[in-house]
């Protein structure tokens, strides 16, 4: 790509629109600045509806002063495409044009998606300049839109890493990205009926993996710390004091305590997905019912601790260690409901009609 780059497409409801791209990106903004071209909030370059066809000649011209390339897309205007298939899920989502003018843009985006499937790769391989979020305002689900390199026709969709699990950078189980053909209906079906569940169940196994992670780290803290007040002893053996042995307990509290947090963030989700009485184990109604009293009295000191006066860490780990406690002993009986539940499935779509195309124009983000 040059140094500086323009690329024109056609809106459906802007008429022509532009974005900036390369490393000397500014060149083209001075370029499209100057040619009469008015930038708006995601950082798409407009041209003012009483513009004529010589403010397109004009830009080429104004373009070669600035040492800025001009080219034409062969496709629509992403933020179009992007509406249109939008407009077909099943809920509501909110829509946005991303730009990532500079090579730089792009690779900060790399590690906040969840993909082992094609867009991933595509991401860390070749040059996109441009993409749209579509963001489900009642899941929070993130799903990233861009065009398939290479090909005249068809899209990339894939998603952004959930909301508490950032981290899944390069998990192989992540969700793999699918190809979209270029008609919305057809695209929005294919979203609903393949990606959504696998993404969702994805979800719920990563969601499952942390808490085992919590359950894990926090009894191996407490294993360390019982044996430890057994022995009365620290652990190089040197004589552990009355004082020490509370600081000990104190620590292993805390710890405890940040790691449940994680906990509360994801059970409650899957606790409501749990059906013992279709699972091998109907017997672990009970168990479950007190895991999730334990999360609520959990989740209730936590909107104390936020929202209250000031807490005493002594006081909130003693009002926090029943609820860790129930996890403790109870924790494996949730663990084995949650890996045989799965997630509730989105209202199924009504097949759609292949109406008209998602390519033809193209696309922009929002400038930094």
């Amino acid at each position: 790509m040059a140094e500086a780059q323009i690329i024109l497409a056609h809106s459906r409801e802007s008429g022509l629109v532009a974005f900036a791209a390369g490393e000397q990106h500014p060149w083209a903004h001075t370029t499209l600045a100057e040619s009469g071209f008015s930038r708006d909030a995601d950082g798409v370059w407009h041209l003012p509806a009483d513009g004529n066809g010589s403010t397109v000649v004009d830009l080429v011209a104004c373009a070669k002063r600035h040492r800025t390339s001009v080219h034409t897309s062969s496709r629509r205007f992403i933020g179009d495409a992007a509406r249109d298939l939008g407009r077909h899920l099943p809920g509501h989502w909110n829509v946005s044009v991303e730009i990532y003018s500079h090579p730089a843009w792009q690779e900060d985006l790399v590690p906040w998606i969840w993909d082992s499937g094609e867009l991933g790769r595509v991401l860390q391989s070749e040059r996109i300049p441009y993409a749209a979020t579509l963001t489900d305002t009642v899941h929070g689900t993130m799903l990233l839109f861009i065009e398939r390199p290479g090909r005249q026709l068809g899209y990339l969709v894939g998603a952004f890493a959930p909301e508490g699990l950032e981290e899944g950078y390069g998990d192989p189980h992540a969700p793999r990205s699918i190809v979209l053909p270029p008609f919305p209906g057809r695209a929005a079906q294919a979203v609903t009926d393949r990606y959504l569940p696998s993404y969702e169940q994805a979800v719920h196994a990563r969601r499952t993996s942390a808490i085992a992670a919590v359950l894990g780290g926090i009894r191996a803290e407490h294993d360390t710390w019982q044996a430890m007040v057994a022995s009365g002893r620290h652990s190089d053996a040197s004589p552990l004091s009355a004082a020490a042995r509370g600081a000990a307990t104190e620590e292993f509290l805390d710890h405890s305590w940040r790691r449940f947090l994680t906990l509360v963030d994801h059970a409650p989700t899957l606790l409501d997905r749990c059906a013992p009485a279709s699972s091998p184990w109907p017997d672990d109604a009970a168990a479950l019912s007190r895991l999730a009293g334990a999360v609520s009295d959990a989740e209730s000191l936590l909107d104390e601790l936020v929202h209250g006066g000031p807490v005493l860490s002594q006081e909130r780990n003693a009002r926090a260690w029943p609820a860790i406690e129930t996890w403790l002993t109870d924790g494996e009986i949730f663990l084995r409901q949650a890996r045989v539940s799965a997630p509730h499935r989105r209202p199924v779509l009504p097949v759609a009609s292949p109406a008209q195309s998602l390519s033809a124009a193209r696309p922009a983000h929002r400038s930094h």
